[in-house]
Parts: structure tokens; C-alpha cells; sequence
């Protein structure tokens, strides 16, 4: 199962992520946690600790890498390389492993201009959609804020969407933008995570616009949930309410999905 976490900035994508790969690994999954957001915090949110998540070397930025896969230096545009590089591999050689769960971080790839494509763009658009998955498998893509990665087509390839939504007019539309443009590269199933929920009219407010059948879950909100942010600890861990939350999720999406 190949997951890819979106919404707008701030609504709590990383925390959430963080939580279903917890939740998944605690079932027995072999996860892998993928950072695809260029501002990366996703092992902070699993707790690792500060110093070692710094030491996390991103894809895009391993020039030996780059080259030696798509046969072109990192750094160059315009010139030949692979657009089929080989990745399979990756995970298993260049993850992070912190708690059983396995972390690669993506990086960026700065680039003049919104249509250059580059050696490094390609491979990482090549590893987010050709990540190989056997039965116990699950990837759960932590995207940037916004949509912009789904007119790349960066995260085509995945089983499903989960939008991250707070019971505001601004957040639940980009559940719509995210569903139109992720049907325009192959991916039909978009799901809704309510964060930040204090009452039940924030459920049903979001219900009424996204759709009761779309809503996997809610996570209201605990002040635990900030206060483990500062101390940098596992969100997961520190609130039971979002921990029952989630594996209530998570049973739906393997349900759903699976």
C-alpha cells in the first residue's frame, strides 16, 4: 500500500503521517516513511532525535547517486540522461531506520524555471512512483504543502490520497483541487483526515463538504499533541486520544484500500 499524505501548510500533515506509520508498524507492516515535503520534518514527527535526523543525507542532494543512476552529473540541465533510472534499491540501502520504521528523505531540487526537468527531478519523481512493494508493505509519502506536486506528477503511482483538512472553508478546498488533479494522473481514491477538530458541527462540517463515504477519521484536538512538538517526542506516544484516532484510520484504510 502506497499512501501520499497532502494539504495546505500547516494543517498537520507530518504529525499525522508520523502517526500512521506508527500505527502501521505496531500492526506488523514494514514501513517505509517517505519526507517528499523540501521543508522535511517527518523523523522529528516520529521523534528522532535532533541531531541524528540533521545527519539524514536527502536523495536529491547524493551527487554520486544521482549520476551514477541516471548518467548525467547532479547540477547539470539540459544535457542527456535516464529518464527510467534504477531505484528499487534505495530504500534498503539509503533509509534511516529509527524504531523499525525505515526513513528517506527526498530533498528538493532548486531549478530555474517550473518546467525543467533535471537528473535528480527524474529520479525522484522515478522513486516515488516505482517503489516496489510486497505484501506487509506500506509507504506513507509525507507531500508538501499545497498541490503543486500533483501537476508534476511526482506522486503518481500511489493507492490513495489522504487530504488533511481543518474545519475551515479554505482548507476542505483543496480536498476538491486535490481530487481533481490527483483523477488527472490515475489516482481515484482521495480520503479526508479532519485535524484540529474541538466540537462535532467541525465533523459535520466537513462531512457536508467532502462527503461522509471520503472521511476516514477525526483528530481533535489535545494539547499534548503541540507540547510534544516543542520537546520533540512522538505525538503518537505522548496523546492517547490521537493513538485511538489513528488506528481506528487505520484500520479503515487497509479496509479500503488493501
Amino acid at each position: 500500500m502506497k499512501i501520499a499524505i497532502t494539504g495546505k501548510g500547516g494543517v498537520g500533515k507530518s504529525t499525522l503521517s508520523a502517526a500512521l506509520c506508527r500505527s502501521f508498524a505496531e500492526l506488523g507492516y514494514n514501513v517505509l516513511a517517505v519526507d517528499a515535503d523540501p521543508d522535511a520534518n517527518l523523523a522529528l514527527a516520529l521523534g528522532m532525535e535532533t541531531g541524528k535526523a540533521s545527519k539524514i543525507i536527502p536523495i536529491s542532494e547524493m551527487k554520486d547517486l544521482v549520476e551514477e543512476r541516471t548518467g548525467a552529473p547532479s547540477g547539470t540541465y539540459g544535457s542527456t540522461f535516464k529518464l527510467n533510472p534504477k531505484v528499487d534499491d534505495i530504500p534498503e540501502r539509503y533509509a534511516t531506520i529509527f524504531d523499525g520504521i525505515k526513513v528517506l528523505v527526498m530533498g528538493s531540487v532548486d531549478a530555474g524555471g517550473t518546467g525543467c526537468v533535471c537528473a535528480e527531478h527524474v529520479l525522484l519523481r522515478n522513486l516515488m512512483t516505482h517503489l516496489i512493494l510486497r505484501e506487509k508493505d506500506v509507504v506513507i509519502m509525507d507531500m508538501e504543502a499545497g498541490i503543486e506536486h500533483l501537476g508534476r506528477g511526482t506522486a503518481s503511482g500511489v493507492d490513495a490520497f489522504i487530504t488533511v483538512v481543518e474545519p475551515g472553508e479554505r482548507s476542505v478546498q483543496t480536498y476538491d483541487k486535490v481530487t481533481k488533479l490527483a483523477a488527472d494522473i490515475g489516482v481515484n481514491k482521495v480520503m479526508v483526515i479532519g485535524n484540529k477538530i474541538t466540537e462535532k458541527d467541525d465533523e459535520e462540517f466537513i462531512k457536508g463538504h467532502v462527503g461522509e463515504e471520503n472521511a476516514l477519521g477525526f483528530i481533535y484536538y489535545d494539547k499534548k499533541i503541540s507540547v510534544s512538538d516543542r520537546e520533540n517526542t512522538s505525538s503518537y506516544k505522548a496523546s492517547e486520544s490521537l493513538k485511538t484516532a489513528i488506528q481506528e484510520i487505520t484500520q479503515k484504510l487497509l479496509d479500503s484500500v488493501s
